[in-house]
């Protein structure tokens, strides 16, 4: 799919965007109630970007957030992931995709408990190399760098009850990051963390695109703590109401 993309400024680039969403529709049906989540959504990201989706409670953000990841399937519209289009891939061919292709950091963390940090991130490399025709053996050289940028290397070795909330998000971070995904999905990453332990995530968040050419989408409630990205999609009501660039600064929240 031949699609124009833009940078910030506006000028037009040849590159070609990783995600591309036309129209993306999605109902949830419970009996003859019918609830739209999204309404028509279309946009485009590039290779390296950062957007932040921001929007209140209700606004479509998490749905958005579950289409992009093939989580759930649109109702309508079509998803264009590093050129190929989600709803027409198998159930099988998804599921590589997005254990290959796409890097998931959540709000809650979602350590295993019984595993250390390093545990977390190899398990995440296990996983991607499920059903794989060829196992790609772990990326010590990679795992060394996460560990140096997410400033976790003495941390390694513990337990996520002996890590601070802080430790724990930027452990999942590297998670998400040790299969070399070419998208980040971040749903409220800073959401359970304070303000010292949220200007670094974001920072992370930052580098993360800046240095490994990763295509970040982060959600969040929070204007404020969206202003690092480079562009800002806003949500209500299932929709995109207006798009602006950030300032690319980490800001403290609330």
């Amino acid at each position: 799919m031949a699609t124009p993309s833009f940078s910030v400024s506006g000028v037009q680039t040849a590159t070609q965007p990783i995600i591309v969403a036309k129209d993306l529709g999605k109902t949830y049906r419970s009996g003859k109630l019918e609830v739209p989540a999204l309404r028509k959504v279309s946009f485009s990201a590039d290779p390296g970007e950062f957007v932040a989706v921001v929007g209140p409670s209700g606004s479509g953000k998490s749905t958005l957030f579950y289409v992009l990841g093939g989580l759930t399937q649109a109702t309508s519209g079509s998803l264009f992931i590093d050129g190929a289009e989600f709803s027409k891939l198998s159930d099988i061919e998804r599921t590589r995709m997005r254990r290959s292709r796409i890097g998931f950091v959540f709000q809650r963390f979602n350590l295993l408990p019984t595993l250390t940090a390093m545990g977390n991130i190899e398990i995440a490399h296990d996983i991607a190399n499920l059903g794989a025709a060829e196992k790609k053996p772990l990326d010590r050289a990679l795992l060394e760098h996460l560990a140096d940028l997410m400033g976790i290397r003495g941390r390694l070795h513990h337990r996520p009850s002996e890590l601070s909330g802080g430790e724990q998000q930027r452990v999942a971070i590297a998670r998400a990051l040790i299969t070399r995904p070419s998208i980040v999905l971040a749903d409220e990453p800073t959401g359970n963390l304070d303000t010292k332990n949220s200007d670094a995530v974001l920072e992370m968040l930052r580098r993360s695109s800046r240095e490994l050419n990763q295509t970040v989408l982060m959600i969040t409630h929070n204007p404020e703590a969206a202003q690092i990205a480079d562009r800002i999609l806003y949500m209500r009501d299932g929709e995109i109401k207006h798009i602006e660039k950030g300032t690319g600064a980490v800001v403290h929240e609330d």
